[in-house]
């Protein structure tokens, strides 16, 4: 039950009933009126800016209009009391019969309660990660992979249809590179041959030497003599090693792709020609000179005619190149076939979450999705910030891995899968976010993940002492429940649980969960410590529970339980 929505309903009802009364004039639409969560400092439950939308209109203050509107909304079920706040603003507290209504509904659907029923379901493809399978994935990676995966879970609980997709970028230079690197690795192995690390177009890591003695064990009847003779072959067995790789480091983090799209068969599939085709049709491509990129100096660049796609005409600063002066492909042409790809298998909406180095790349990608689908809001881009880690007040570098960076191993073997996921969401994706390994290790209010898990925790801590199963109290259809104004402000924080989830979904930013998460647990154990000089709000007494407290207890449980399966931490019994 979202009690924003339902009871801006009932606001709307009763205003539309009046203005057919002809008591109240209303605007064409009533979009512009809300209702909020009120400022904390404000002892209410709900906030409505219902007099200042409606007080020019009727030619009244906002006060004044306010004060004809009080009357009315006093009249709806579960309103005990409206006031008026300046500049405009209704609040209203709701009663504690309502309160017992809303958490037997909430104890009645515990396991869908912040689902938007009524929102209408749709398909949608996350493609996240797509690091180039040259290696295993790096913490700069693993930012935008739990990004791109609680997205989905996010929507998966509000019922909507999912696919998670990686796009593993097989073909070109880099792949080729990558295939030379293990080639080298295998020689070191089996001949001796030293490795050649100043050779910048290699890559040195040890992992790569760890691919290549993976080779040698699975294919010890291949012919390692002559590159040319294996590199086929080699770049197959390479890239399957490094996408092994990949896929346990997701695993680890706990995240399961449905599919993995293979840049090189879309090549090999003519995908390429079958979206030029596309947008020839459109009358979107064209053969033109480009101007030097704004990284190389207009003397240093040699102006050539390429084909071009039109996408100034969808909102770009200049059309795009698809093809060489030398008739290869660009990789913006491998990603138009990729994107035209997915167009074909009907998705709804196409969310793809990009690295910090990618921000540029968003107008172009969104500017031919929407050519070919001739939809401007097709295709949404989440960019993911890049993460800095700290120790002890510094920067901070862990990996032991020569040549290389800090890999997802290294920062889930320090402080574990559950620290990771949470602490990445623990800002909005589109800014920078220092990961403090020191504060991640503290008991504290300062760790947030630690706050949230130790708040379920010591729910359970309850029933355990009191050896009672938390789900066999619960029979409380008949019984009539009086609460306190602190537990009534706890209720508030649970209250806006549905709204939280709506926010994520619109906004596609799952930080609002974690955010959420800590807000609730630090009501909850405010609470908590005000047993410790207020007999009435200890959970125990004398071996007894009330069952004022078992629904309080169970009400935070089922809250912190669903918000942290989406964002896919565990949540322990004990600690």
């Amino acid at each position: 039950m979202n009690i924003f929505e339902n009871y801006l309903n009932k606001i709307k009802e009763i205003l539309i009933n009046e203005n057919s009364n002809k008591k109240i004039l209303l605007p064409e639409n009533l979009d512009s009126i809300n209702v909020e969560i009120p400022p904390s400092k404000f002892n209410c439950d709900l906030s409505t800016n219902a007099a200042m939308v409606l007080s020019k209109i009727n030619k009244m203050s906002p006060q004044q209009i306010g004060e004809q509107l009080k009357i009315l909304m006093l009249k709806i079920d579960g309103v005990e009391n409206v006031t008026f706040v300046k500049p405009g603003f209704l609040n209203l507290n709701l009663s504690n019969n309502y309160w017992n209504f809303f958490l037997k509904d909430l104890l009645k659907n515990q396991n869908e309660y912040g689902i938007n029923k009524s929102e209408v379901k749709k398909k949608y493809l996350i493609e996240f990660v797509s690091a180039n399978p040259t290696g295993p994935l790096h913490v700069g990676h693993c930012r935008g992979a739990i990004l791109g995966d609680v997205i989905s879970n996010l929507l998966i609980f509000n019922k909507h249809h999912v696919t998670k997709e990686y796009y593993v970028n097989d073909y070109g230079n880099q792949i080729n590179s990558f295939t030379k690197s293990v080639f080298l690795r295998i020689r070191e192995i089996k001949f001796n041959e030293k490795f050649p690390y100043d050779n910048t177009e290699l890559y040195p890591g040890d992992y790569v030497k760890d691919i290549a003695e993976n080779i040698i064990k699975k294919h010890k009847n291949l012919d390692f003599e002559k590159y040319d003779k294996i590199s086929e072959k080699l770049t197959v067995f390479a890239i399957n090693e490094s996408l092994s790789l990949i896929k346990n480091n997701l695993k680890n983090l706990g995240i399961y792709q449905d599919n993995f799209v293979s840049e090189k068969s879309l090549v090999l599939n003519n995908e390429v020609e079958k979206v030029i085709d596309k947008l020839k049709s459109k009358n979107l491509l064209y053969s033109g000179l480009i101007k030097a990129p704004e990284r190389i100096k207009s003397s240093d660049y040699k102006e050539r005619e390429q084909l071009l796609f039109k996408s100034t005409s969808f909102g770009d600063d200049k059309d795009r190149a698809l093809q060489k002066s030398d008739l290869s492909w660009t990789y913006f042409a491998s990603d138009s076939a990729y994107h035209n790809n997915k167009l074909e298998r009907n998705y709804d909406i196409l969310v793809n979450i990009l690295g910090s180095d990618h921000t540029g790349y968003i107008k172009r990608i969104t500017s031919l999705v929407e050519a070919l689908s001739g939809s401007k809001n097709k295709l949404i881009c989440k960019v993911s910030q890049l993460v800095k880690l700290i120790k002890d007040g510094k920067p901070f570098k862990m990996s032991k891995r020569k040549g290389d960076y800090i890999t997802v191993e290294d920062l889930i073997n320090e402080v574990g899968k559950d620290a990771t996921r949470f602490i990445m969401l623990n800002r909005s994706s589109d800014v920078e976010l220092d990961f403090d390994f020191t504060k991640v290790k503290e008991k504290s209010k300062d760790n947030p993940i630690y706050y949230v898990q130790y708040c379920y925790a010591r729910i359970f801590s309850v029933f355990r002492n009191l050896n009672k199963d938390i789900d066999e109290n619960l029979n409380i259809n008949n019984t009539k429940l009086k609460f306190s104004h602190e537990e009534i402000k706890v209720f508030r924080k649970i209250s806006e649980w549905p709204k939280c989830v709506e926010l994520s979904i619109n906004k596609l930013e799952p930080h609002r969960i974690t955010t959420y998460l800590y807000e609730l647990s630090s009501e909850f154990h405010h609470y908590w410590n005000l047993g410790k000089s207020d007999k009435s709000k200890r959970f125990i007494d004398e071996d007894k529970i009330s069952m004022e407290k078992i629904i309080f207890l169970k009400s935070v449980q089922i809250v912190i339980k669903n918000g942290m399966n989406i964002i896919g931490v565990d949540t322990p019994e004990k600690m």
